[in-house]
């Protein structure tokens, strides 16, 4: 029987700590590291960032920022998955990916399957209805792998759909109680995550989901490691938070990125 994810990444938390870095090669800090805005660029940017990274749980690469270069750049990000599994790390494909019918099982098959662009966890949106996104939770399900469904996300115009109340729940909650549904009776983590950012001054209540919450915006977007415990009610080894420029500010030197990841890992360490 294929491990789940949920399994794969609680014993990663366990070994290697609960942070989450991020490959976001935007064309800014390709000048920032003297690298040239183009596919080459690109791969060697994200050659630092898998060299960095080694020894970490799970990474996150921004699959927007690969896609922008056409198929040059989604060349580059399957070397970039490739590698970081190589080296045993896992990988989120942050692609926020969301549809319906023959459309999201495609997109499932892209993410979730057994092609070059498979990682091990995806991103998805949910506001399709959270039903639209069956085809992907199905063959994640199957072939080991996690989805991560947006709930409650930091940006502004997130929250007058996200906080909208549906009968007597929130939209962000009642994404929570489905992703949870699906977690039901797996152990030690379900395979189904939510995305919960980290300056909300609203969270859902998390304590019955039983699966990871992915937490952005950690840094250099604000929130702060210290206020992550117990978010929303979200039990120790659940809260993967996610950080991207606060660390790759720190480059191009692949020890100076490293320490930088290290040092905000060892100050959410307490969520493990």
């Amino acid at each position: 029987m294929t491990e789940t994810f949920g399994a794969r990444l609680a014993a990663a938390i366990g070994e290697r700590g609960p942070l989450c870095p991020g490959i976001d090669p935007h064309p800014e800090l390709l000048r920032a590291w003297d690298l040239p805005v183009s596919a080459d660029g690109l791969a060697r940017f994200s050659e630092i960032c898998v060299a960095a990274y080694t020894g970490f749980a799970i990474v996150k690469p921004q699959v927007a920022f690969f896609e922008a270069y056409g198929s040059a750049g989604f060349a580059v990000l399957e070397t970039t998955i490739a590698a970081l599994r190589e080296a045993g790390v896992l990988v989120l494909a942050d692609a926020k990916r969301g549809d319906i019918g023959s459309t999201m099982a495609a997109y499932a098959q892209a993410w979730a399957g057994e092609g070059p662009l498979a990682a091990d966890a995806v991103t998805a949106s949910p506001y399709l209805g959270f039903g639209s996104l069956q085809p992907l939770f199905e063959l994640a399900a199957d072939n080991g792998r996690g989805v991560f469904v947006l709930a409650a996300t930091s940006n502004p115009e997130g929250a007058s759909v996200q906080r909208a109340m549906a009968g007597e729940r929130t939209v962000a909650q009642a994404i929570v109680d489905d992703a949870a549904a699906l977690n039901r009776g797996r152990s030690p983590l379900g395979s189904v995550g939510v995305v919960v950012g980290a300056t909300l001054d609203v969270v859902p209540d998390l304590s019955g989901l039983g699966g990871p919450v992915l937490v952005p915006g950690v840094g250099a977007q604000g929130g702060r490691p210290e206020t992550l415990g117990g978010l929303g009610g979200a039990l120790p080894g659940q809260v993967l938070p996610a950080v991207s420029r606060e660390v790759l500010r720190a480059g191009p030197d692949v020890a100076a990125i490293r320490a930088a990841a290290e040092q905000l890992r060892d100050a959410v360490a307490y969520l493990a």
